[in-house]
């Protein structure tokens, strides 16, 4: 469950007393993992994985009660009015109210203290050119970065120095920002691990086009002269549309990458590995080959595949960060070449449980049997439907004939989520990590994310009253009862 879908009194889920109710929660249940989604800054569409920046973390996360805490708001602060909705999220209305609170609580600051530039000078590779694009960002209206004065998109260095002395007012507030983020996100993290539960963060393998990763790093990628991509970044035809996914971000341009020995990837990847106990890679197969689509397609069909030098990349990734916890995202398309390259590098894959009864039970990859220990098993992800509206919804008569088959016995929508749910506890994989919504039982109206559109996504969350000690003690029982408790 991502930190947005947390209960919280503020229209959002954050890293508030909601966040630490629900590891108090995850700990009666006996669970030892949260896996979220990417902590990044969201902006059209709401995605995590659309995001200006590859490093920064989300401002809609930070907590107002943590603020009070911390001294940075008066709790009168928080005395107003709220209409905020309990089990959905209205970004831009939450954007505002919470923009407006950080910024009451920069203008009242004197002096930040010597935790805030230790802050600053550690995450100096990324933190200046973030703070300056989004200040940008507002100087020109939100105009993406290719349609700034040519100075700016260009970074000519009089240019940038100037309109810098300009915006410094605003290019402290997002520095102050981001240093709230992360002091919150550290305490939040501590406390999960004291609880001994650790957190399964998610680096996406793309960045967004109109982000200050392209704008201040144009070379590692393929764009053209005026900083547009020339090929965007998707997937062939898959389980999820027939005519692929057009994620239509910029493509990185691996030989200019492997020039400095892949200095920024290195940077980005010992800068989450550092945030999170363990990391899901997200579309890891495009480590080996991206599927390259033409600028300008409306879809994905048109692409090819283009080798990349994951062999080479990852060879220097383990040799760098050879304690690293890594789990592979390899669904769709693998061939057994990203087999062969997973296996040597001894990084669990995925394995997704309403995949697993479109074709033969004896060989599907997907259903518990065919299993080895060192994989992860979901009853879903957040790109899927609930299990029970998958169930309800989007299941072929055939499937669900494979389905009673597998299991023995018929089952009815209230039933499936749990019956799922053993099936993943029950499996060989090393982790298993059970969506809140098939926890809950909850139907499509609970769907996180449909993949190919744009709206009505990243919004459900869970209300606190969900967190009962009744189900605490159910997920503690099958977690025994399926021997996971080691």
């Amino acid at each position: 469950m991502h930190v947005s879908s947390l209960p919280s009194q503020f229209g959002i889920g954050d890293m508030g007393p909601g966040a630490y109710h629900f590891v108090e929660f995850l700990k009666q249940a006996r669970q030892k993992i949260w896996q979220i989604l990417p902590l990044n800054p969201t902006t059209v569409g709401d995605s995590p994985y659309f995001s200006p920046s590859a490093f920064a973390g989300n401002f809609l996360l930070i907590s107002p009660e943590k603020m009070v805490e911390d001294g940075w708001l008066e709790s009168s602060d928080l005395e107003i009015s709220l209409n905020f909705s309990d089990t959905k999220v209205d970004y831009a209305e939450v954007g505002e109210f919470k923009r407006g609170l950080l910024k009451t609580a920069f203008e009242r600051v004197t002096r930040l203290n010597v935790k805030y530039e230790k802050f600053c000078e550690e995450n100096s590779f990324w933190l200046e050119d973030y703070s300056f694009f989004v200040a940008l960002k507002d100087q020109y209206d939100g105009a993406v970065w290719v349609d700034w004065p040519k100075g700016i998109r260009c970074r000519e260095k009089n240019s940038i120095n100037e309109l810098k002395e300009k915006l410094r007012r605003k290019i402290d507030f997002e520095k102050f920002v981001q240093y709230l983020f992360f002091e919150q996100w550290k305490s939040l993290r501590k406390f999960c691990n004291d609880q001994g539960v650790e957190i399964f963060g998610d680096l996406p393998i793309y960045v967004t086009q109109d982000s200050s990763d392209v704008w201040a790093n144009p070379e590692y990628f393929k764009l053209d002269d005026n900083g547009n991509p020339t090929v965007v970044a998707g997937v062939p035809p898959d389980y999820f549309s027939k005519t692929g996914q057009l994620w239509g971000n910029p493509v990185y341009d691996w030989d200019v990458l492997k020039q400095d020995s892949y200095q920024w990837w290195m940077q980005r990847l010992q800068y989450t590995l550092g945030i999170m106990d363990i990391t899901r890679i997200d579309h890891f197969r495009g480590f080996l080959a991206a599927w390259e689509v033409p600028a300008g397609d409306k879809t994905a069909e048109n692409g090819f595949w283009q080798p990349v030098p994951g062999v080479e990349f990852f060879s220097k990734v383990l040799e760098k960060f050879s304690d690293a916890n890594i789990v592979a995202e390899d669904l769709g398309l693998i061939t057994d070449e990203v087999r062969e390259f997973m296996d040597h590098c001894e990084f669990p894959g995925m394995k997704i449980l309403v995949f697993a009864f479109d074709s033969d039970l004896k060989t599907n990859p997907y259903l518990p049997h065919n299993f080895s220990e060192n994989c992860v098993v979901y009853t879903g992800t957040h790109d899927c439907n609930t299990v029970k509206g998958w169930f309800e919804n989007d299941m072929s008569s055939h499937q669900k004939s494979n389905l009673f088959e597998y299991l023995g016995k018929r089952v009815s929508a209230e039933e499936i989520s749990g019956e799922l749910i053993k099936q993943a506890l029950g499996s060989p994989a090393c982790i298993s990590i059970l969506p809140m919504q098939d926890v809950l039982g909850l139907d499509e109206s609970a769907r996180f994310n449909f993949p190919g559109t744009k709206e009505f996504n990243w919004q459900w969350r869970m209300p606190a009253s969900c967190m009962t000690p009744e189900l605490s003690d159910q997920l503690a029982f099958l977690i025994d009862e399926f021997g996971r408790s080691g």
